[in-house]
């Protein structure tokens, strides 16, 4: 059975992986949750971890470095 991509990597890591650092970051220093969310649906994330992560880096960016 072979693992599902991204299985076990952190969000970070699978940003990396597909290229997308850059893109993410941006939008998360903007406050842009809609642009993240597509990030992150681009990284294969699911439709809810997308929103789930994007809203939770809005809703407090300095934790998460921005």
């Amino acid at each position: 059975m072979e693992q599902q991509l991204g299985e076990g990597m952190t969000v970070n890591e699978r940003l990396y992986h597909f290229g997308l650092m850059d893109q993410f970051d941006a939008a998360a220093k903007s406050g842009n949750v809609s642009a993240m969310e597509q990030v992150l649906l681009q990284a294969r994330f699911s439709t809810a971890q997308a929103k789930e992560t994007a809203q939770a880096v809005a809703s407090n960016p300095k934790r998460y470095g921005y």
